[in-house]
């Protein structure tokens, strides 16, 4: 999480416009899990979250010189890496599929006793429309406003709160038929 004040935040951006390898370095420290928990629930694949957030960090320093600082740094950088993903799910739809299909299909069996919930959820949440799992990732993983996902996605609100709704009925569903979530008549309806 950020913890810097925004003078501090200025201060950070200022030095890395610099050249300053210790603010650069400080700077990926500082946000490189951040970022990578949004590319990795989004995109559901490690490898392709690591590569994201390697394209993340380097379009955000290309674009330093431009950022407004009297923003915040974090929203800016979600922002980059929500378009990010975005457009790798995008060539992920028109590139061949994978030779190796394990890490590419998702497993139909029911859960063992010993099934990790995180693992089902993320599945679940693999499964979603892309606008209703950016929603859902931003809301629930970063905790961020529905205002504040409004302007990172560029969506209105009332759509935002439109795409949870769905997502969260989804994921219920899909949970629910995996034998990993408890009947609750009243939520699906």
């Amino acid at each position: 999480m950020n913890d810097l004040s925004p003078i501090e935040e200025r201060e950070l951006v200022r030095l890395c416009l610099a050249e300053d390898p210790d603010a650069v370095q400080s700077f990926v420290r500082r946000f490189q899990n951040l970022v990578f928990g949004v590319c990795v629930r989004i995109l559901g694949h490690r490898h392709d979250a690591e590569d994201v957030t390697q394209e993340v960090f380097l379009r955000a320093f290309r674009s330093l010189a431009g950022f407004d600082s009297t923003r915040a740094i974090q929203p800016w950088l979600l922002t980059i890496a929500v378009n990010r993903c975005r457009t790798h799910l995008g060539l992920r739809k028109t590139r061949p599929c994978s030779i190796d299909y394990s890490d590419e299909t998702m497993d139909t069996r029911p859960p063992d006793h010993d099934s990790d919930l995180a693992e089902e959820l993320q599945r679940a949440i693999e499964t979603l429309r892309e606008d209703y799992r950016v929603c859902f990732v931003l809301f629930h993983d970063q905790q961020l406003s529905l205002p504040e996902i409004s302007a990172i996605i560029g969506s209105p609100v009332g759509t935002i709160k439109t795409w949870l709704h769905r997502a969260r009925k989804q994921l219920a569903v899909y949970l629910l038929e995996r034998g990993v979530a408890p009947v609750y008549s009243h939520e699906l309806h």
